[in-house]
């Protein structure tokens, strides 16, 4: 596969799709962006009378990307170009910065974006009493990590402290802007409605497609499970299993594990300098015997509570199936979704016209399946959710795997889950890193984005 930099860019004409599968020709398209590690999706849906109907699905690039302002303010004006400024629903999936970036790094041409109706997770209602408690939770532990990264850099340990602040940098830029404030600029542009898995479908006339909510569960036990089990792994591959986190009991302002006060400790690299601390702590050799070694010890537990976090914060991704009423095919949008969120969809079902809907019936009929979390290893469910795929056509996969490598997540994408992808989208398995050798039938492709007819 011949790979294109982001950084590259071109919004030149599409090549790839035939007349029998341009977008043109089809109930719409899906317009995957290609910006870099994070997600974007402009979905267009053909109405019978009057313009598309246009749903914008998040809009960021991951905190390191290089020109991201430049990147993602590209990915706006086309998304302006394409939709004449104008889009009928803007969904945010959940508070991560490479889906949400874009609102501020081209918050000018944003600006210009008209929008009828913005959808986000019930996790961010203010009148929720545990979405209060899921986002005050995560405020403390973002404030905590923070602190938990200075610290550790301080003691000279640079590589996991550069752990932490990758994983905190999921919520913004430390000193700069939030995902906060991305999700307030993105609210603010119309009505909002807090969408929870309970609520009857949407049903459009027109175009006639129905909108069911999957995700995310409304149990804190779901939201917090983010891992697969070890004895029976519901996904594609385990990689090491971290002991199961409460985010609940992450690193607080409060906390007092520290043995030292924060005005008392003297910074590892200057203790290195000091003849008192040569001579006593580190002996005649540079390296201080393991149990000498307490600077850090109260921190060992900062990279673990950061990953909790995240991918707590990942479990509460808002989770959209639109089905085309006619043939009952469905385009799958998992945002981030990981084991508890996916599992919760087991248990959902909604009457319709008389019949009963399922979750499990929504996966059997997906033909398009936007691939969780950039293709890791605990976001796309086996037994009970690939597998259950077996009218998928087309998988699309939101990663970067230069930048992931960059970040030290070398399995993502996921090996075994990419092949798994093969075996089942007939028509074929896009990644936004990689323009594919030869022509996918229905699939355009420029620098900026994929085409994928519907």
């Amino acid at each position: 596969m011949a790979r294109k930099s982001t950084t590259e860019l071109s919004a030149a004409p599409p090549k790839g799709a035939d007349a029998a599968g341009s977008p043109t020709a089809a109930r719409g398209k899906i317009r995957m962006y290609r910006q870099g590690l994070g997600d974007c999706f402009l979905v267009t849906l053909a109405r019978q009378h009057g313009d598309p109907y246009r749903i914008l699905i998040d809009c960021g690039v991951i905190l390191g990307t290089k020109k991201a302002g430049e990147i993602m303010t590209q990915v706006m004006d086309n998304v302006l170009e394409e939709t004449d400024s104008h889009i009928d629903l803007l969904v945010a999936t959940h508070q991560h910065w490479d889906h949400l970036s874009g609102f501020i790094q081209a918050e000018d041409s944003f600006a210009k974006l008209n929008v009828d109706k913005v959808w986000v997770a019930w996790t961010e209602d203010p009148n929720d009493r545990l979405a209060n408690e899921l986002r005050d939770e995560r405020k403390r532990a973002i404030s905590a990590l923070r602190l938990a990264g200075s610290a550790m850099t301080m003691a000279g340990d640079a590589d996991q402290a550069a752990e932490i602040d990758a994983l905190v940098g999921f919520f913004g830029p430390a000193g700069g802007h939030s995902t906060e404030d991305a999700l307030k600029i993105a609210m603010a542009k119309a009505d909002v409605r807090y969408c929870r898995p309970a609520d009857d479908p949407v049903h459009l006339s027109d175009p006639d497609v129905r909108f069911y909510i999957l995700g995310p569960p409304t149990d804190a036990k779901q939201i917090r499970r983010t891992l697969p089990s070890t004895r029976n792994p519901e996904t594609y591959g385990v990689s090491a299993h971290l002991p199961a986190a409460d985010v609940a009991s992450a690193l607080s302002a409060e906390d007092r594990n520290s043995p030292f006060d924060g005005l008392r400790p003297i910074p590892f690299a200057s203790a290195r300098g000091m003849d008192f601390f040569r001579r006593r702590y580190w002996g005649r050799g540079e390296d201080a015997p393991a149990w000498r070694m307490v600077d850090t010890a109260w921190l060992d537990g900062a990279s673990e509570l950061a990953l909790a976090l995240d991918s707590a914060t990942n479990n509460t991704s808002l989770v959209l199936a639109i089905e085309f009423v006619a043939d009952r095919e469905v385009l799958l949008f998992v945002a981030d979704a990981q084991v508890g969120n996916w599992l919760s969809w087991q248990d959902l079902s909604w009457n319709v016209d008389g019949k009963r809907v399922t979750g499990p019936d929504l996966l059997a009929r997906t033909i398009f399946y936007k691939v969780g979390h950039h293709g890791s290893h605990n976001a796309t469910l086996r037994d009970k959710g690939l597998d259950l795929m077996k009218n998928l056509l087309v998988a699309a996969v939101p990663v970067n795997h230069q930048m992931a490598l960059d970040k030290n997540w070398g399995n993502m994408p996921l090996p075994a889950l990419l092949e798994a992808l093969k075996a089942m989208a007939k028509v074929g398995v896009v990644r936004i890193d990689e323009t594919p050798a030869r022509p996918i039938p229905g699939i355009a492709s420029t620098g900026l984005y994929f085409d994928i007819s519907i």
